[in-house]
């Protein structure tokens, strides 16, 4: 978790390596998940590797318990159900009816958990500038208070919540979609399919809102006094919409994204490869 969003934020300690690509082509590739690793246990010791952990599980607790909360309170079978059959081929409008209503569940639970989540990335950042700004989850909740009030606490929460929200749509509408127009019935192993179809979309579809979850991550530390928040490791953002433009025209909104094979930035590419 910490390696991953060092690399969020850019911060790449160790040099390029020369490798290969598919092709055979030579090509500049960033430590991989392993070495960075290696490298905070050398800088910090095998607890280094753990900052955060503990807003990060209270963070996942209370999302868990408001997920439960709420689907307790709004429970799916006082919605209306357009069919009472159970089959896969679940018609359209019910599709839509539970989609909404998961996605009402995750937007409650991301709310609830998110300043803990600020916390979290706040806490592991401070690895890069070596501060101790944010030291515990009490003392971090009255900084932030102190420092930036109440919204201190939801920076980055719409990226997070749109993100998560075009996720649960494209997911659940593909697959229904997929199960229903392109597995053929006659097909032996037609249900097996239709049961990993939602599996399947969703690694797909997360890969294409992983800018989002760059951009929530990359402003819950932008402008909060610690050295990976402000240049010249990133500009202090105005906005979310500010931090995904300036990602776009760096190409960079899939930073971070990879663990293991991981190309360097374009700049780096000035290093002789051949």
């Amino acid at each position: 978790l910490l390696t991953r969003f060092l690399s969020q934020v850019g911060h790449e300690p160790l040099p390029p390596t020369i490798g290969r690509n598919v092709l055979g082509r030579k090509v500049l590739y960033l430590p991989g998940f392993f070495t960075y690793a290696r490298h905070i246990v050398e800088v910090d010791g095998k607890r280094g590797l753990f900052r955060g952990l503990t807003p990060r599980l209270i963070s996942s607790t209370l999302s868990t318990i408001t997920r439960g909360s709420v689907k307790k309170a709004f429970p799916l079978e006082d919605m209306e159900h357009v069919s009472n059959k159970d089959d896969v081929k679940t018609s359209l409008r019910k599709v839509v009816k539970e989609t909404s209503h998961e996605m009402m569940m995750q937007c409650v639970s991301r709310v609830v958990s998110h300043p803990l989540h600020v916390i979290s990335m706040r806490c592991m950042v401070q690895f890069v500038g070596r501060e101790v700004k944010y030291s515990g989850v009490f003392s971090a909740i009255g900084r932030i208070f102190k420092e930036e009030g109440i919204l201190g606490f939801f920076v980055g929460l719409v990226p997070h919540i749109l993100g998560d929200v075009i996720f649960l749509w494209c997911c659940n509408l593909l697959a229904h979609f997929i199960n229903t127009y392109a597995v053929d019935d006659n097909f032996s192993q037609a249900s097996v399919i239709r049961s990993y179809t939602k599996f399947v979309m969703g690694i797909a579809v997360s890969m294409l809102t992983y800018p989002f979850l760059l951009v929530g991550d990359l402003m819950a530390v932008n402008n909060c006094g610690l050295r990976a928040g402000l240049p010249p490791y990133a500009p202090a953002f105005a906005s979310w919409i500010h931090c995904w433009r300036y990602l776009s025209a760096q190409g960079q909104l899939f930073r971070g994204s990879s663990l293991l094979f991981r190309r360097a930035p374009v700049p780096a590419a000035s290093f002789p490869i051949d």
